[in-house]
């Protein structure tokens, strides 16, 4: 691979999706891109850059970047922050939601479901104290191929097995032949949409809850203060934003403190009701 080719699709890729790729990442643009080279009728790499910069096709422009930013995902993902969703955060917003009866959460970059799923799931198991509320669960994600999967709701044997407690894949999973079929009552449940974290958030509306974890890694620092200005907008004034274990909002962002003894949770840094009630 030559500087020119790397240099080519690495700006192509920060500009489309915000992802940074350091030039010892160039093993990662080979072994994801060489499918989508062979998908074009094209040799490879090398020639997939010459596609690029003879043609610029929008439909091939798509492709390398749901390629590059398609990213794992699986039922209870770390566990921690769904014990902290079902212990700390849904009490809390029980509490005070309780005159609207109305929650609305967001997962950014939901990449194949398990994550908003894994909440649907929660929420359902919570139903008893949830009778006559509005729950509403947004699942995002840049790539179109990727939120397809996600809203089939159908699941390989090795998918399920990561992270997600037999009990649950029993009551809420259907076998079909080597695959499992998420029930309609859990997918119905949340709304897939196709949304790229570099655009204007302005017509998302506001959230309780914000899930953006292990997405911020990929931005460079100011596409992360960006992204954390934006939804800083979004937050209901004592709401929740999840970050990732190894992410941080310190020197990128000042609209969000960590909430004390709930790592990986923050709330805005002007509302102190949150800090105190959890």
């Amino acid at each position: 691979m030559n500087v020119n080719d790397f240099e080519l699709i690495s700006q192509l890729l920060k500009k489309r999706s915000g992802l940074v790729l350091s030039e010892d990442k160039a093993y990662l643009l080979e072994s994801r891109l060489n499918p989508v080279a062979r998908k074009w009728g094209l040799s490879g790499f090398d020639e997939l850059a010459q596609q690029v910069r003879k043609t610029n096709d929008e439909k091939l422009l798509v492709d390398i970047t749901e390629a590059m930013t398609t990213n794992e995902s699986f039922f209870f993902r770390d566990q921690k922050p769904f014990d902290q969703f079902r212990d700390v955060v849904l009490p809390y917003l029980l509490e005070h939601r309780a005159p609207k009866k109305s929650i609305r959460i967001w997962c950014a970059a939901a990449s194949s479901g398990q994550e908003p799923y894994t909440l649907a799931m929660l929420l359902k198991e919570a139903q008893a104290k949830l009778a006559g509320w509005r729950v509403e669960i947004v699942g995002t994600d840049i790539s179109q191929e990727i939120l397809d999967k996600a809203k089939e709701g159908v699941y390989s044997q090795f998918e399920v097995q990561r992270g997600l407690p037999i009990n649950l894949l029993v009551k809420y999973f259907t076998q079909v032949e080597d695959r499992w079929q998420l029930n309609d009552e859990i997918r119905n449940m949340v709304t897939f949409k196709n949304f790229n974290l570099l655009n204007s958030m302005s017509g998302m509306g506001q959230f309780d809850v914000i899930f953006c974890r292990n997405v911020l890694i990929y931005f460079d620092q100011p596409t992360k203060t960006q992204v954390l200005d934006q939804m800083a907008g979004l937050l209901a004034n004592d709401g929740f934003l999840y970050l990732g274990g190894a992410e941080t909002v310190l020197g990128i962002s000042d609209r969000f403190l960590l909430i004390p003894g709930q790592r990986g949770i923050y709330g805005l840094a002007n509302e102190g009701a949150v800090k105190k009630a959890v």
